[in-house]
């Protein structure tokens, strides 16, 4: 058996800057040909996704009510998908802060729960490191931007989806998104007091963080970097 991941060892860093390094030369390439590297992201994803659903079914069978993309990664992912494959901006903005501060967290204190580099660990890079690229990449790349005031909007969405996996965790007494108990694996919850105080500390923390990945869009106009392009759409 391998042994875990070491937390910021060596394999971890080589990770950690292998995302912003695959971010920017995606953008290089978005900004001469856009729309093959966004459907080409948003197919990866896709197919990664759907690769990893067909392992764990033929590994571990139909196990309801666990396993179910209810994390806010897995809404992140989505929604990331949606925006490269469905050119919906309003998909970008939930993904890009959802994504970028939730995918963040993640890569940064990896909750693995099988040695590295088995498949689950490389799926959970690729998904998680993959998702931040993709949007770095077509914000970078000049395909499209959030608009004003998405910092506030995308909150919103994340918060019902939040609500609406609450009270799936109630009735079959799960934890997606961590509502009712931290992560076994050291994460930035640890910091935030006992349940339920760390959830409404995360709240707040997850509000300054929206708005302050908002800052760079508040003056951008209800428009997509590419002039011609339809507002609602990527192009």
């Amino acid at each position: 058996m391998k042994p875990h991941l070491v937390l910021f060892g060596a394999a971890h860093w080589a990770i950690l800057l292998s995302i912003p390094a695959a971010a920017a030369a995606l953008a290089w390439a978005a900004r001469r040909n856009p729309k093959p590297v966004r459907l080409g992201l948003g197919l990866f994803l896709l197919v990664n996704e759907l690769v990893w659903y067909a392992w764990r079914l033929r590994a571990e069978g139909w196990r309801f009510p666990e396993g179910l993309p209810l994390q806010l990664c897995d809404l992140a992912l989505w929604m990331t998908i949606a925006a490269a494959l469905g050119g919906r901006v309003w998909a970008l903005e939930i993904a890009y802060y959802a994504g970028i501060g939730g995918s963040s967290q993640a890569v940064l204190t990896p909750d693995l729960w099988a040695p590295f580099p088995s498949y689950p660990t490389v799926y959970f890079f690729l998904a998680h490191g993959g998702l931040i690229a993709t949007v770095l990449a077509l914000i970078w790349g000049r395909v499209a931007r959030p608009r004003p005031r998405s910092a506030w909007r995308a909150f919103a969405a994340v918060n019902l989806f939040a609500l609406a996996v609450g009270a799936f965790n109630f009735v079959f007494k799960t934890n997606y998104m961590y509502l009712c108990r931290k992560p076994p694996s050291a994460s930035l919850l640890d910091v935030l007091g006992p349940w339920p105080w760390y959830i409404l500390a995360g709240e707040a923390f997850a509000l300054g963080l929206f708005l302050l990945l908002g800052l760079p869009f508040r003056n951008s106009g209800d428009r997509l970097r590419n002039l011609g392009t339809r507002s609602s759409e990527v192009t």
